[in-house]
């Protein structure tokens, strides 16, 4: 494993991080977490060098937090730092900054938090705990040692990132969306440049843009098999060639996973692309600009849904260039699952980082998932 300065800290992050939204889960179920599997990749990443978890109040239901708190008793406790987060839509009053934090330590069965931040950030939010001194209350909780620093993590656009870098002089760290894709949107690149130069520690989050990067359609799969370069490594290191950048989170669910991302960070280093690799990430990369795609990352904010859609898996299908796979797999989801069912109350997307009009994009996703043709050949089939 390779390290790198942890922004104004005096402390070295692994390069890579273990990130717990997506751990595995048992029979369809994001809430019922898959623990023995999870312990297994957890301890692995973390006997490899791995040194820095990232959890949050609302993955897996806040049962990724209680996982933590069972699995990192003990020795495993003392060689890692925990970040997890406040996300401004949980907070309903000021009180609920002290409940939420409270029950955090107990989740995790710990004394104190590594690193806080305020979650997904946008101008609503940020403004919201703003002013309602979310700043000098965590100032409290770290004078009382329940908290170690303070950051944030976001999504929306760079003057806004700029707005909230700047009314704080002693954030520790951002985490920021980031990716070869996504140069220009959120904060960006000039975001991570601004952050640097404030002397922040800069953590990327959906470093493969929640999957689409390592399984890409089959036109940009030629290009790479092509090149002979694998595309979650190409991903990686693009990002890590990056010296701003302190530590890139994956979501790692499979022991597959870790070992090749372990791997790959062994190799991890500043300035290591050659200019033929670059012009294949632009050319890789003005590929996907032109393919029809939601940029939905699966991060799975907007569920439930209060009328039982599956946005995410919905939005799963309609980007897989498999069609005749998706229309399959669209018909035998519960109706009440398909996007045809939206009943566009919008509420989804109040909580969607990425700002996806989600009720207006479920007519067309049905419009192109639900096959008449195969619809009245597989009903026989139904069970």
């Amino acid at each position: 494993m390779r390290y790198r300065k942890f922004g104004k800290l005096d402390w070295e992050v692994s390069v890579l991080g273990f990130g717990t939204m997506r751990l595995p889960w048992i029979n369809g179920d994001y809430n019922r977490i898959d623990e023995p599997k999870a312990t297994r990749i957890l301890h692995y990443a973390i006997d490899h060098g791995v040194n820095y978890v990232d959890t949050g109040w609302m993955y897996h239901d806040g049962n990724s937090e209680r996982f933590l708190g069972r699995v990192l008793k003990n020795i495993y406790r003392e060689k890692v730092k925990i970040a997890t987060k406040l996300h401004f839509h949980s907070v309903e009053t000021p009180r609920d900054f002290d409940k939420i934090l409270h029950e955090q330590l107990k989740r995790l069965q710990t004394d104190h938090i590594d690193m806080y931040l305020l979650h997904g950030l946008c101008q609503a939010g940020w403004h919201k705990l703003r002013d309602w001194n979310v700043l000098c209350w965590a100032e409290k909780a770290i004078a009382d040692g329940y908290i170690g620093h303070l950051g944030f993590s976001f999504h929306d656009s760079f003057p806004v990132f700029k707005e909230i870098v700047d009314a704080y002089d002693n954030w520790a760290m951002c985490q920021i969306q980031y990716n070869f894709l996504d140069e220009n949107v959120q904060a960006g690149t000039k975001g991570l440049h601004y952050a640097a130069e404030k002397g922040l520690a800069i953590v990327i989050m959906e470093p493969l843009r929640g999957g689409h990067l390592a399984n890409p359609p089959q036109e940009i799969r030629e290009i790479w098999d092509r090149s002979k370069k694998n595309p979650v490594n190409m991903a990686l290191q693009w990002l890590w060639s990056k010296p701003e950048i302190s530590s890139v989170l994956s979501g790692m669910n499979s022991m597959e996973q870790i070992r090749q991302n372990i791997e790959y960070a062994s190799t991890s280093g500043r300035q290591v692309f050659s200019r033929s690799d670059l012009e294949l990430i632009s050319m890789v990369r003005d590929k996907y600009n032109k393919i029809k795609n939601v940029p939905c990352t699966k991060c799975r904010y907007c569920m439930p849904c209060a009328h039982g859609l599956d946005i995410p898996l919905n939005f799963e299908l309609y980007n897989n260039d498999n069609r005749n796979l998706s229309e399959s797999l669209y018909f035998f989801m519960p109706e009440e699952q398909r996007a045809g069912s939206c009943v566009e109350c919008r509420e989804c997307e109040e909580k969607c980082p990425q700002k996806i009009q989600i009720s207006e994009l479920m007519p067309e996703v049905h419009k192109e998932l639900w096959n008449h043709d195969f619809s009245e050949w597989a009903e026989q089939w139904r069970p």
